[in-house]
């Protein structure tokens, strides 16, 4: 039992810290859910929501950087417990706003939490999972945190529909603190058999140094090849379900909220799926390269039928964005891929050159531009006090997802495979 006991230990602890990973992913995504609501809350058009969503990258994207650094040389459990705070506070205030600046700002606290997430899981990672290929643990988290996002397409739409998005946000806060003492009981920074294992990385990364480990990671260009390469190929995500999917669902296609919800969601039932599979079919095959083309390939073919195909039926569109999750969650890969390429002991500076593309250029950038686009040739129509935009519009605006992908795919060609074994 006691050895069984140990065999479990390191899912119980990943997994438990994955439950953060989950929560922020609700938070990341509710806005889909909420954006009607939110559009006639505050009385704002679609450049203004694209402002309210990017805050919450900006914050991720200012954070991301310390997060990483304090992550490499303080104590993970504490450093998720403080932040999972932060997020939970910042949730419950958002709740509450009555104006669109204070819901930015709260929203802001909000993705804080959020900039310590990932690199929280990929640290406790490479310690409980230590000398074991890192794709099928960190497909699994990525599940996890997609199932929140699944969590926040048709799950909260119902909520609203029955308690207002207020009380849907209230119910989301209090969801955080359930998490909170789950992680405080049980997540544990190091297995008691690698003591000596934490104190050769601290002793490690003193002599590497501050600044030396902002360079390791900040000037390799693989990793920023891994990185850009990540953000593109999870664009479709972002902007299909996370901000603007299911108005696009609603006004290109006119399927009620309650079916765009549904087919929005699609795409992280079909992250479920393709992260775990894509880990370890890259780990079986030792490969990182392979599966990430083969998914941004199919999932840029799968972006133009969602985008410009006409009169497409509700079935065929739970289709393919179902398709569009599994593929685009290849990208997941450029995490285990970066963390493989970098000595472990900065393991969450060199993985966070990947999310500040992810978030910095996609999260930050990228969508408040989508809305901006949207907004741009928009001829001032309102529906229900919503502003409603064309077809025209929405091909527009979503002309950078194709595009994005073609990068993605090129720049594969300019990684050096890592052939999943560690660099140290």
């Amino acid at each position: 039992m006691p050895r069984k006991a140990n065999h479990l230990m390191p899912w119980i602890v990943c997994i438990s810290c994955g439950l953060f990973f989950f929560y922020e992913f609700i938070q990341m995504n509710m806005i889909n859910s909420l954006s009607a609501d939110l559009l006639r809350t505050f009385h704002v058009g679609s450049n203004k929501l694209g402002f309210l969503i990017g805050s919450y990258f900006n914050a991720n994207l200012i954070f991301l950087l310390p997060a990483a650094l304090i992550l490499d040389r303080f104590s993970t459990k504490k450093v998720i417990l403080i932040t999972l705070g932060i997020c939970i506070v910042g949730t419950a205030l958002f709740a509450g706003s009555h104006s669109i600046h204070w819901a930015s700002i709260f929203r802001f606290f909000t993705g804080i939490g959020s900039a310590f997430c990932w690199l929280s899981c990929i640290r406790l990672a490479s310690v409980w999972f230590y000398d074991k290929p890192l794709a099928l643990i960190a497909g699994l988290l990525m599940t996890m945190a997609f199932l929140g996002g699944s969590v926040a397409q048709a799950p909260m739409t119902l909520l609203v529909h029955h308690f207002g998005w207020r009380g849907a946000v209230y119910i989301d806060a209090a969801l955080g603190v359930v998490i909170f003492f789950i992680i405080l009981l049980i997540v544990k920074d190091y297995p008691d058999h690698l003591s000596e294992l934490k104190e050769k990385r601290k002793q490690q990364l003193k002599n590497i140094g501050f600044w030396q480990s902002i360079r390791h990671a900040y000037l390799n260009w693989q990793n920023w090849f891994s990185g850009i390469c990540a953000n593109f190929t999870n664009l479709p995500t972002f902007i299909l379900g996370t901000s603007l999917g299911n108005l696009f669902l609603v006004q290109a296609h006119a399927f009620s909220f309650t079916q765009s919800a549904t087919i929005s969601g699609m795409i992280f039932i079909g992250t479920l799926i393709g992260t775990p599979f894509f880990g370890w079919l890259s780990d079986r095959i030792a490969n990182r390269k392979i599966p990430i083309f083969i998914g941004t390939l199919l999932a840029f073919l799968i972006v133009l039928a969602v985008i410009y195909l006409p009169h497409v039926s509700y079935g065929t569109m739970i289709i393919l964005f179902l398709l569009l999750g599994f593929t685009t969650s290849a990208g997941i890969l450029n995490y285990a891929f970066t963390a493989e390429k970098n000595p472990q002991t900065i393991t969450a500076t060199s993985v966070s050159v990947v999310s500040v593309n992810v978030i910095g250029i996609g999260g930050s950038v990228l969508i408040p531009f989508v809305g901006w686009l949207l907004s741009l040739s928009w001829n001032g129509t309102r529906v229900n006090h919503v502003p409603f935009y064309s077809l025209h519009n929405y091909h527009t605006a979503f002309l950078i997802l194709p595009i994005g992908l073609i990068i993605s795919m090129l720049l594969v060609f300019l990684m050096k495979e890592s052939h999943a074994r560690q660099l140290d």
